[in-house]
């Protein structure tokens, strides 16, 4: 009875270790969708508010990866039976919210600071689930997706010096 009693113990210890990665990787999977919105509304409306032509065609590009990637996700979602967020929250509202009060000049500051600031989170996340996720297929996406991400950051790190936006250095990881 003792050896029964331990077996199912070591069972449920591995099943809740399973469950805990698998809702690791799905909150990596909620926050890299929520931040992929936010990235298309803040790219959007880049191209609309910045006055550097910089600014302008770097949110384009913002608003086309994230699209790109945003489908990508959802696709696993959709494979996996993972609900992800439908609409950005408050924090990321609020965000928004503060730079479409903004123009010219202080958007582009503002919005690149922003910018670097968020990538530098990113890459961290991807690297972190690239090297860790316990889902294969997840996994897969984020080491595909970092190289892209690792590109905007330096675009970002560039383009934030051109318009003279000071941003915190990189935070080693």
């Amino acid at each position: 009875m003792k050896q029964i009693v331990g077996l199912m113990f070591v069972a449920s210890m591995l099943s809740a270790g399973t469950a805990a990665a698998q809702s690791a990787d799905q909150a990596f999977a909620r926050e890299a969708a929520m931040g992929g919105m936010a990235e298309v509304e803040l790219g959007t409306l880049a191209k609309d508010k910045a006055s550097s032509a910089d600014v302008k065609q770097f949110g384009e590009r913002m608003a086309a990866d994230h699209g790109k990637a945003n489908d990508e996700l959802k696709q696993w979602a959709q494979q996996k039976k993972v609900t992800l967020p439908a609409a950005v929250d408050a924090k990321h509202n609020a965000t928004r919210d503060r730079l479409a009060k903004l123009s010219g000049e202080a958007f582009d500051k503002a919005y690149m600071q922003h910018m670097v600031t968020d990538h530098q989170h990113d890459v961290a996340a991807f690297k972190r689930e690239a090297a860790s996720g316990k889902d294969a297929d997840l996994k897969a996406w984020a080491a595909k997706t970092l190289p892209t991400l690792q590109d905007h950051l330096k675009m970002a790190q560039d383009t934030a010096a051109k318009v003279g936006a000071t941003h915190p250095p990189a935070k080693k990881k």
